[in-house]
């Protein structure tokens, strides 16, 4: 079984830098775990202290039901993909995969049986002669990846793989991975800042920050109900609009009143904002939820909002609207057909159903 547990995980680097802060994370046999989250974060140092090369300054993390604080990296049963690939410069692909089980003196049959598996999986037998230098981005990605899967670890561990490749080779690896985890049935756990790589890959996602887990869960779930204004806005391309405003009542109903538009909340939020009326708080709500008035046949009039189309950028299926309230700017997401006029007044429909609201002093959602 492959488990990863780590138990209030910290690390402190030299100068009282609080790196990893408490981390708690249980990681299921066979899971495919992502660690997402901006530079600094912590995820890559979360991960170097899984993999054994760098050493935790407090708490427990066990590799099945072992305690593996002072075990050697070459001990722990993991194998490491790094983002730049560490490949030998002087050794043809054959032998870069080779390389680690030679050190270890298996058996010559073994080793080439395990290699060629490898390369059969990732298509790279045609590779086994080229030295690194004489491959592509996408190449190289592949040979560190079968470099990793010839040691058959319990373990995957990979940081931040893709980042050095363009972005066509990105959605092509990005699926290869994927392919992978489910051919293997192995425990992964992989780190990247691309939320789009979190949200397509993983069965559950940690979205970092500060060093601390901000959010766990399935990918989906964490989408559609961010704990806080951080996920929100990290999770999700575009992010997520936010706007600033106050909760107001009029004849019964409840209203987010901007300054400059008001939009009527949906019943089903009434008793949980009943709380806010009269004050501040901050509304977020994804682009994709806000149309075009003209497409829409029976908007309701309270949701429907005055705006100025600033920007118009089309890429193909759809079209990025940045708009403009006079008090806020925020991103619509609309279908390829809408050709609205730049500096022109329009009018859009927020999908309140859709909407979010966070405290503005703790930034958690209002649940």
């Amino acid at each position: 079984m492959a488990q990863v547990s780590l138990d209030n995980v910290c690390k402190v680097f030299k100068g009282d830098i609080l790196a990893v802060n408490k981390i708690n994370l249980g990681i299921e046999n066979k899971e495919f775990m992502v660690l997402v989250g901006p530079s600094g974060c912590g995820k890559s140092t979360t991960l170097r202290m899984i993999a054994g090369l760098e050493d935790i300054s407090s708490g427990s993390i066990y590799i099945g039901n072992k305690l593996v604080n002072e075990v050697p990296a070459k001990d722990r049963d993991i194998a490491m993909v790094f983002q730049n690939y560490a490949l030998y410069p002087h050794m043809s692909v054959e032998e870069n995969m080779s390389f680690g089980l030679r050190l270890r003196r298996m058996p010559k049959q073994e080793i080439a049986q395990r290699v060629n598996e490898a390369a059969e999986i990732l298509g790279i037998k045609r590779l086994f002669k080229r030295k690194p230098r004489e491959l592509s981005g996408g190449e190289r990605q592949r040979v560190a990846v079968g470099r990793a899967i010839v040691r058959k670890p319990t373990v995957f561990l990979f940081d931040e793989p893709l980042s050095n490749l363009d972005a066509k080779m990105r959605v092509q690896m990005r699926t290869e991975i994927h392919k992978l985890h489910i051919r293997l049935q192995t425990t992964i756990i992989y780190v990247t800042h691309d939320q789009v790589e979190a949200m397509t890959m993983g069965d559950r996602i940690a979205v970092m920050k500060d060093g601390a887990i901000s959010q766990l869960g399935d990918p989906i779930d964490v989408y559609d109900h961010p704990r806080n204004k951080f996920v929100a806005g990290f999770i999700g391309s575009p992010p997520m609009n936010f706007m600033q405003g106050q909760i107001i009542k009029k004849e019964g109903k409840l209203y987010f009143d901007e300054g400059k538009i008001r939009v009527k909340l949906v019943e089903d939020m009434y008793k949980k904002m009943a709380n806010y009326v009269g004050l501040e708080v901050i509304f977020g709500i994804r682009s994709e939820n806000i149309y075009d008035r003209l497409f829409i046949s029976q908007a309701p009039p309270e949701n429907i909002v005055k705006v100025n189309c600033e920007v118009f950028e089309p890429i193909g299926s759809e079209v990025y609207l940045y708009l403009n309230t006079g008090r806020h700017t925020f991103i619509a997401r609309v279908d390829a057909h809408n050709r609205p006029r730049i500096n022109q007044e329009m009018d859009v429909v927020f999908d309140m159903s859709k909407g979010h609201f966070f405290d503005k002093s703790t930034e958690e959602a209002i649940r």
